[in-house]
């Protein structure tokens, strides 16, 4: 059997499908599993042993072949004959169809239900509403809806041998030398502005942590995040406050980074799911997005929050112009926070999820 999954075009969702991926080939142990992916998203599941092979999709990719037509050439000749469909976009249901693949399996959004063979649909509440449920659940019940048996939600990557060693090189030209001690921040994300802690804040809590625990910190960043990783770190004005900013980046890197580290501080993007896939320590720090959403029941998780009376709008920026679930959410609970999930782990204690002070 051969099957196309089309996976999320996101960070944080691919790691968020890893048990529908693992039920997938559980399900079907014999069949050559195909992904039709974002170049860019790829290496998040680089090492994985779910997917035979790769099929590049991306509109604004400079080679040809990534672009639908390509797509669609490349899903006929292969030969498929289900296409389990992780986005709910029209486009992913459109260019299964198009590929020629008879079964064609996801939920009902977007006007593409005459395009699905089994279709899913979304909890709704008494008002039409879409109720928030984890992701990684809803994916799981597109591999239930095909007979796949789901073994957990526990999310899972892979870290390549590549991924290691540049992660050993940063953290030797950091002067990083004890990993037991090393704390990961990471802001930004693709989602918008609003989800964004500020710098200063950033620089205070990294000050602190450094300062009064002797603990190092390093700042993770994609290619469009160096400048306010640098601003960290700079602000924070202690040798032991770093940036990866100055460095050669890679997915891959910051996955070692975490895999390696003690407890990483984040805002709700995708490196945050890095840490719960490798069974990490985490604060994650919300705003604008809704916890429901994203939840991964993973034990060593804390979810940090500001309540504000317009939130959370799931907005990617802040409609108001104040940013107060994020701006008000202090340095100094996050603070207190790291040190119970550092003392709870050194105890082998499992963590808690609750609202900041």
């Amino acid at each position: 059997m051969k099957i196309a999954v089309f996976c999320p075009n996101l960070i944080g969702d691919t790691v968020m499908a890893t048990p529908t991926f693992r039920a997938l080939r559980q399900g079907f142990p014999k069949a050559t599993i195909v992904g039709v992916i974002k170049p860019t998203v790829a290496p998040t599941l680089d090492g994985n042993p779910w997917f035979d092979d790769w099929i590049y999709f991306d509109r604004a990719s400079r080679d040809r072949s990534h672009w639908a037509l390509g797509v669609i050439r490349r899903l006929r000749r292969g030969g498929f004959e289900l296409a389990v469909l992780l986005p709910n976009t029209f486009r992913s249901a459109w260019l299964a169809w198009m590929g020629g693949i008879p079964e064609r399996v996801g939920y009902v959004r977007h006007a593409r239900a005459l395009l699905l063979t089994a279709k899913l649909a979304e909890p709704r509440d008494s008002a039409g509403r879409r109720v928030p449920t984890p992701i990684v659940e809803s994916y799981l019940k597109l591999a239930r809806r095909i007979g796949c048996r789901a073994d957990s939600l526990r999310t899972e990557l892979f870290t390549t041998h590549a991924d290691e060693a540049a992660a050993s090189r940063a953290f030797e030209s950091l002067g990083m030398d004890d990993r037991r001690r090393i704390v990961c921040l990471n802001t930004g994300g693709a989602f918008g502005p609003a989800k964004s802690w500020p710098v200063s804040h950033f620089a205070e809590l990294a000050r602190r942590l450094a300062g009064e625990n002797d603990l190092a910190i390093l700042v993770l960043c994609g290619p469009g995040e160096r400048e306010p990783a640098r601003a960290i770190a700079r602000a924070a004005d202690h040798p032991r406050v770093v940036s990866l900013a100055d460095l050669p980046l890679s997915i891959g890197l910051s996955k070692a980074c975490v895999r390696n580290s003690a407890l990483l501080i984040t805002t709700d993007s995708g490196p945050r799911h890095f840490a719960a896939a490798f069974n990490r320590p985490v604060i994650t720090l919300f705003g604008p997005t809704h916890i429901a959403w994203t939840r991964t029941y993973h034990p060593h998780a804390w979810h940090l929050f500001h309540p504000v009376p317009c939130g959370p709008c799931q907005r990617p920026v802040c409609p108001e112009g104040h940013h107060r679930c994020m701006r008000e959410l202090s340095p100094e609970s996050v603070f207190r926070a790291a040190m119970r999930i550092l003392a709870a782990t050194e105890m082998n204690l499992p963590a808690l999820q609750v609202p900041a002070e």
